[in-house]
């Protein structure tokens, strides 16, 4: 801690910095999604579809964070033109 003490309490100085990352184990963890999947099919059918979840999930969870509709992204992008994040 006291090698990174700057980088520890950047949010103290820094207002852009969030006190916690909650925000990105948030997504990450998915609080109750992973349990409605196994009420409903018991699993993921295949390493690759977990995978897949795991994509859409983070990009609409970013995306949500950014400001943007989720059904306005995913209609964008099944018709082959997807939004982009915005790079901070």
């Amino acid at each position: 801690m006291r090698e990174h003490a700057d980088e520890a309490l950047r949010f103290m100085t820094d207002l852009r910095v969030p006190f916690t990352n909650n925000l990105g184990e948030r997504a990450i963890r998915m609080p109750r999604m992973p349990k409605v999947k196994q009420k409903i099919s018991g699993c993921f059918r295949t390493f690759n579809g977990a995978e897949d979840f795991c994509i859409i999930r983070s990009y609409l969870g970013t995306m949500h964070k950014q400001g943007q509709d989720t059904s306005e992204l995913l209609r964008h992008t099944f018709i082959g033109n997807p939004f982009q994040p915005v790079s901070c």
